[in-house]
C-alpha cells in the first residue's frame, strides 16, 4: 500500500528527471522516516534484502487483515505477488480464504498436522504462520510479507478522496452470519466503507473466488486513483494515515527504490489468477470450506516456479490460464499508462 500511494503521487509528476530529482531532494528522507514504524522483520525467518532495480525475481506475500478493535484478526485477503524486474512484469496469484490446508506451525492435541481454512493461519500466529503455510501450499519460497489492516485502507481511501470502482448492480450483505450492509452501484466514486464493504461482500453466485477477484480489482483502483493525487505533500499525510495498519520486511530505503522504480517502466504488466476450486462441508452441519482443485493447484505451482527463475526471459514465461484465450490481455499498471508515465 505505501508503495502503490508513492508511486502513485511522484508517477503523476514524473515527466522527466527533474521531478524525481524533486522527489529525492524534498520527500525521500520525510518519507523513509515516517515508514520506519511499519518495518518488522518476522522472528525466526531470514530475509534478504531486495531492490527493484536488481534483475533477480522476488516474491511477496500480500495479506489484508480484518481486525476489529483489539481481536487478532484474520487474513481475508492472500496474494503471492512475484515480481520480475526486469521483465517489468508482477504475476499476483489469489488464494481464497477459505481454502482448507495444512496450517504450519499448527497441530493437534495428539500432533498431528491441523488443517482449516488458510485465513485462520495469521489468527494461530500472524504474518509467520501465514507465509509458512503459503510455502507449504505453493511449495515456494516466500521471500518478503506485507500487512495492511483494512481499517488503514478505509483511512488512506477518504483521504485520496474515495475511488472508483465497476460496480454495476447494488452489493448487498444479509446473511444471518454476515456483517450486514448495502453498497449502491453506478456512484462515481466510493468512499472507504463502501470499498471496504466493496472487498468484504461474499454473497454472490461466485462465492470465495469472485471475492478474491474483486480484491485485485480493489487494488488496481487505488493504483489509478493514487496516480491522481496532484501534490508532493499529500505523501507524508498518507504515510500518517496508515500510521500502525502496515507492517512489512521491507526497509523503507527498499520500499521507496521500488516505488521509484515502479515508475520508469513503460509497459508495466500486472496478470492475476485465482486459485479454481469449490466449497463444501467436511461433515454435515460442519464448517465450509474451499477446496483448491488439485490440477489448478499444480499448475499453479509451476506456474510460481517458472516466474522465479531468472534465467527464463518475459518470452518463455508461461502465463496463467485466463491469459491463454486469444485477445485475452493483462491488466496494465498505473506506470503503463500514458497518461501517468508521460509516454507515447
Amino acid at each position: 500500500m505505501a508503495i502503490v500511494i508513492i508511486a502513485g503521487i511522484v508517477g503523476y509528476y514524473n515527466r522527466s528527471a527533474l521531478a524525481m530529482w524533486g522527489f529525492d531532494v524534498f520527500l525521500s528522507d520525510n518519507v523513509e522516516k515516517k515508514l520506519e514504524k511499519s518495518y518488522k522483520p518476522l522472528e525466526g525467518r531470514v530475509t534478504t534484502p531486495v531492490a527493484y532495480k536488481k534483475e533477480s525475481p522476488f516474491s511477496l506475500l500480500l495479506l489484508g487483515v480484518d481486525q476489529r478493535d483489539k481481536e487478532i484478526g484474520r487474513s481475508d485477503t492472500m496474494i503471492y505477488t512475484v515480481v520480475r524486474p526486469i521483465d517489468d512484469a508482477i504475476l499476483m496469484v489469489s488464494i481464497p480464504r477459505d481454502t482448507y490446508t495444512e496450517i504450519i506451525g499448527k497441530q493437534t492435541k495428539s500432533g498431528k498436522q491441523w488443517s482449516d481454512k488458510i485465513t485462520h493461519a495469521y489468527a494461530f500466529g500472524g504474518a509467520k504462520m501465514s507465509l509458512d503455510t503459503v510455502e507449504n501450499l505453493f511449495g515456494s519460497h516466500v521471500d518478503h510479507y506485507a500487512t495492511i489492516n483494512f481499517q488503514g485502507f478505509r483511512d488512506v481511501i477518504d483521504a485520496m478522496g474515495g475511488i472508483s470502482l465497476p460496480i454495476t448492480e447494488d452489493l448487498v450483505n444479509r446473511g444471518a452470519d454476515h456483517e450486514k450492509f448495502t453498497v449502491k452501484a453506478g456512484q462515481d466514486s466510493y468512499n472507504g466503507k463502501d470499498a471496504l464493504n466493496y472487498v468484504r461482500y461474499r454473497e454472490d453466485a461466485g462465492g470465495d473466488t469472485s471475492r478474491a477477484g474483486r480484491h485485485q480489482v480493489f487494488l488496481n483502483a487505488i493504483m489509478s486513483e493514487a496516480s491522481k493525487v496532484g501534490q508532493w505533500t499529500k505523501i507524508p499525510t498518507l504515510m500518517d494515515t496508515m500510521g500502525n495498519n502496515f507492517s512489512t520486511d521491507l526497509t523503507p530505503e527498499h520500499m521507496i527504490d521500488l516505488a521509484k522504480s515502479m515508475l520508469q517502466a513503460n509497459n508495466r504488466t500486472i496478470y492475476s489468477h485465482t486459485l479454481k476450486g469449490d466449497g463444501h462441508r467436511l461433515v454435515d452441519g460442519g464448517a465450509w470450506y474451499f477446496f483448491a482443485d488439485e490440477e489448478d493447484l499444480t499448475a499453479t505451482q509451476a506456474l510460481i516456479k517458472a516466474w522465479l527463475d531468472p534465467a527464463k526471459t518475459k518470452s518463455e514465461l508461461p502465463l496463467p490460464v485466463e491469459y491463454q484465450v486469444k485477445d485475452k490481455k493483462p491488466v496494465e499498471s498505473l506506470s503503463a499508462k500514458p497518461e501517468a508515465a508521460g509516454s507515447k
